[in-house]
């Protein structure tokens, strides 16, 4: 496939995975492994992670107006001494609970990302969980308390912090998958609970995407990034990467807020659980 084109297919697989509860490292490595990439090749790698930074991009934006009411409240909670439960402190201490197990258990993640086997297990494992969670949740049987992230608890943003351990830790479940399951077992509202998963992807992505990217550079992997190896050609590539997934995320984003004060979230479960047998089916011998 020309590189242009490999480009655009995979900014859209990202731009659309990546805030959806459905895995984008799932969706990306499997696009990857189909289209015959080297996982292995710098340039490449390189690519993922700034494709990824183009998905990233869209929160800070799209949330403007959250945010800087965020910024404006917290002086306030602060003052009457509330800033423990302030929405900027519980991000916070999600954020912490889940980047330091994951910081410890790097080996392991970076095992499992090359596993095609892992990931399809953990998008069916997660699907099912979701369906399950989401049937309780529509029937009434499982109480909602808390209608929006200035109403949420301590205790809540710990618990969600465990939950997206899963994520980090088994590729395939998927971090906002983790945080909104976890937000609808903490008896949150599903757009409080997608509207936590958008703010907690803010650091955590960060830190994910900053960590890969120190790693090739301290590897020397990422020698593409002097400058000097760098083609006009690699450089477009990039490019065309980066701006169809920021394009595609923030569509994406602005979508499926609407979608989820309306409707639940089974067609994602259903969608997991489909990938996810297709990728197992794939791996059996003999039939690729």
């Amino acid at each position: 496939m020309h590189d242009y084109l490999l480009s655009l297919v995979l900014g859209v697989v990202e731009g659309v995975t990546e805030f959806l509860p459905v895995s984008s490292t799932a969706h990306l490595r499997i696009a990857e492994a189909l289209f015959g990439i080297n996982l292995g090749n710098g340039y490449w790698k390189m690519f993922t992670i700034v494709i990824q930074l183009g998905a990233i991009c869209v929160l800070p934006i799209y949330f403007r107006v959250r945010i800087a009411q965020f910024f404006r409240s917290f002086a306030r909670a602060r003052d009457e001494g509330r800033a423990i439960v302030h929405p900027f402190t519980l991000t916070a201490v999600a954020f912490v609970i889940t980047a330091v197990p994951s910081l410890l258990l790097t080996k392991v993640i970076g095992q499992h990302l090359e596993s095609l086997a892992v990931m399809g297990t953990a998008l069916v494992v997660g699907g099912v969980v979701m369906w399950i969670v989401d049937w309780l949740f529509a029937r009434g049987l499982l109480r909602t308390n808390t209608q929006e992230m200035e109403q949420m608890t301590l205790g809540q943003a710990v618990w969600i912090g465990f939950c997206q351990i899963f994520s980090a830790v088994f590729p395939g479940t998927s971090r906002s998958m983790a945080t909104i399951v976890g937000g609808q077992l903490a008896r949150m509202s599903r757009s409080a609970a997608l509207e936590f998963s958008f703010f907690l992807s803010m650091p955590t992505m960060v830190a994910a995407v900053g960590y890969d990217l120190y790693k090739m550079l301290r590897e020397g992997q990422a020698s593409a990034l002097g400058g000097a190896a760098m083609t006009a050609h690699g450089w477009l590539v990039l490019l065309v990467g980066f701006l169809v997934s920021f394009v595609v995320a923030y569509g994406v984003v602005a979508w499926f807020m609407g979608w989820v004060r309306t409707r639940g979230f089974v067609p994602f479960a259903v969608w997991r659980i489909v990938a996810g047998a297709a990728v197992l089916l794939w791996m059996v011998p003999g039939a690729r």
